[in-house]
Parts: structure tokens; sequence; C-alpha cells
């Protein structure tokens, strides 16, 4: 009978274990991490969360380029409107609304030109449309895909083929991203440390 308790093969035995074991803790614990960052990216961006999905063809590659927005926009520093240009872009936004009776698809892309104003306006700095988006889900999810159809339309209109009915639709789409824009208190995420 052997007295030694401490043969090689038992110490290997409970090395390999111990190991095996711990493998299993640091997946576990990755798979939670990973499933975290998931839910809260899927509520932060919403439905842009699955167009991300979709245009970077896996779930870690999305989810590092809205992080990678997130990043972005935490630079830069977002302000809210002061009531003096708050009734400046109303104004405007008014005479736009009116010519459009008239002159419906000038004043979509005026419309458009607004839009991006009040974007600088309040902080975003992106001068291309696609980092305009990118920069307005972080804060505006539910508000990305309007702005996409809206300036779908109005890249339609600019070649004069945007109906009429595209028109107003836009102008809708448009009047509720103003609104949004104009009332808006950014409220950032805290970073983190």
């Amino acid at each position: 009978m052997n007295t030694n308790a401490y043969s090689p093969q038992i110490i290997l035995g409970v090395c390999v274990a111990a190991f095996v074991l711990l493998l299993l803790i640091v997946w576990l614990v990755s798979q939670r991490r990973s499933h975290h960052r998931t839910t809260a990216l899927r509520e932060r961006f919403g439905p842009e969360y699955d167009v991300a999905v979709q245009e970077y063809g896996s779930r870690r590659k999305a989810e590092d380029a809205l992080e990678a927005r997130l990043r972005h926009v935490q630079a830069l520093t977002l302000r809210p409107l002061d009531d003096t240009a708050r009734r400046r872009y109303l104004a405007e936004w008014d005479s736009i609304q009116a010519r459009f009776v008239d002159h419906p698809r000038g004043a979509v892309i005026e419309a458009d030109e607004l839009i991006s104003t009040i974007l600088t306006a309040r902080g975003y700095t992106g001068s291309r449309f696609d980092q305009r988006v990118a920069d307005l889900s972080v804060n505006h999810a539910r508000l990305v895909d309007p702005y996409r159809r809206a300036n779908a339309v109005v890249v339609k209109a600019g070649r004069n083929e945007a109906t009429t009915e595209e028109l107003r639709s836009t102008m809708i789409l448009y009047r509720a991203l103003f609104e949004d824009l104009l009332q808006s208190k950014t409220v950032m995420m805290p970073r983190a440390a």
C-alpha cells in the first residue's frame, strides 16, 4: 500500500483540475462582461445597434464601433442651445415651413441645412453626413433612422427626383428632429475610469 498521499499522479490531477476550473471561471466572467456590454449598448443605441451589427458583419466589431462612437461624442463639448438661439432657429424653421407651400424642394433642402447648423451649434463637429449620423446615434438613437430617410430624400430633391409626397414626409421627419434638437438637454454617460 502506498503511503505517499502526494504522488505525482495526484498532484498532476489536482493541477489539471485547478487549471480547468480557472479556465471555466475566466470564461464565465468573460461571458458575463460580454452580455453586460451587449445589453448596455442595445439599450443606448436601440435599433442602431442592429444596423451596426449588419453593417460590420459581427456583434463584436459592431460593439467596438459603437463604443468608438461613444468615446468620440464624449470627447466633444456638447451643449444645449440658449434661449436666443432657440428663438432664432424657431423663427428660421417657421420661415422654412411657410416656404414649403410654394417651394417644397427648396424648403426641404433648407430644413436639412438648418438641422446641420443646429447640430454644429450644439457641438457636433462632423461635417460629413455619416459622421453626423454616428454622433447623433449616441444621444438621439431613435432619430437616426428618420434622419437617414430624410437625407435620402434631400439627395433625391437635389437631383429634382423627389415626389411632393416624399418632400412632405421629409418635412415631417425634419420637424421631429428639429424639435428634439431644439429642446434637448444633452445627457452624457459618465466617462469610464
